[in-house]
Order: C-alpha cells, then sequence, then structure tokens
C-alpha cells in the first residue's frame, strides 16, 4: 500500500532532476538524444507528489534493456513497457521504501514524447489549468489518502482533456506564422 502524498512545489525537485539526469546519462551514455523533466514536480506553483518524473529520448530502445542493470545497481526497479507500448519504465525508492523518481523512455519518434512535453509546456503558459489540476490532485490526495489507483482514477478524465488542449495548442504554436523584424 503506498501512501498519496501531495505536497507544495519544492523548488529543489529541478535540482533533484539533474542529478537524476546526470546519472541516468552517466549509463545510458551516446543512446540519449534528450532528458526531460516532466510531470508535476516539473510545474512551478501546483502541488505534487514528491516523486521526480524523467523522459529520457533515446535512438534505440533495444540499447536501454543492455543497460537494465546498470539501472539496477542505481536502485530502480526496471519495469519493461509496464502498460505502454514502445516505453521502458524504471521507479526507485529511497532507503525508507518511498518512491522518489520515475524515469520513462522512449524512441525518439514516440507519439508519446509528444504527449509528455506538450502536456507539461501546456500547464506552464496555462496557470489556471494548473491551478485547476493541483487542486484536483490535493482533494483526491485528501479522499483516497492510501489508495493510489482512485487518486489516479480521479485525475484520469482531467488529464485526457488537458492532453486534448495541450495537443491543440501545441499544434497552433508550431503553425503560427514566424514574426520577422
Amino acid at each position: 500500500m503506498r501512501k498519496v502524498e501531495v505536497v507544495k512545489h519544492n523548488p529543489k525537485w529541478r535540482e533533484k532532476f539533474q542529478i537524476e539526469a546526470q546519472k541516468i546519462n552517466h549509463i545510458l551514455g551516446e543512446n540519449i538524444i534528450a532528458i526531460h523533466h516532466i510531470g508535476s514536480t516539473a510545474i512551478a506553483h501546483i502541488y505534487a507528489k514528491p516523486i521526480i518524473d524523467i523522459l529520457v529520448e533515446v535512438k534505440e530502445l533495444v540499447k536501454v534493456d543492455e543497460r537494465n542493470s546498470s539501472m539496477e545497481l542505481l536502485g530502480y526497479k526496471v519495469m519493461g513497457e509496464f502498460g505502454i507500448t514502445g516505453r521502458r519504465y524504471f521507479w526507485k525508492n529511497n532507503q525508507e521504501g518511498i518512491r522518489t523518481h520515475h524515469v520513462h523512455i522512449f524512441e525518439f519518434n514516440s507519439k508519446q514524447i509528444e504527449r509528455h512535453l506538450a502536456f507539461r509546456d501546456y500547464m506552464i503558459s496555462h496557470p489556471e489549468d494548473a491551478h485547476k489540476y493541483s487542486e484536483l490532485k490535493r482533494s483526491l490526495a485528501q479522499k483516497y489518502p492510501t489508495d493510489i489507483d482512485s487518486y489516479m482514477n480521479g485525475k484520469d478524465s482531467f488529464i485526457k482533456e488537458i492532453a486534448r488542449k495541450a495537443a491543440q495548442w501545441r499544434l497552433s504554436i508550431q503553425q503560427s506564422p514566424c514574426e520577422t523584424i
């Protein structure tokens, strides 16, 4: 049973992401295209579960599989695709058994990368929706303090709606004509 804890944004989350990203970069090296901080800890001013979500874009997933034992040495549990085709998923707990990190790895052309980045960037650019999300998470954490599945299910429709808005927003930005000076 995992406790559902949602806390005020901590500016140190960015530093924790950077430290972990360096460790992952050391392991996956030249296979990495980019490492991104995603999830609620990447969005300032909102409440979040204090778990750093990391998205890694790689050239080849098979090379990630070859480095599973090195990820385990960093303390990660290797979960394979874990419900999402074309993903490699890892999680890490601290010494007290509390979850601290999630790592989602996709090949560079995966639509999942765009979905995650669009969601994050949309929330950063739309603080009113980020605030609604923050309040929803706080409410669900109070309602389901030891039921992570109910907590996650309670966020599902909101996340899908924001993901839809984020995809449209991202497309509109990409299609905007550039101004020249």
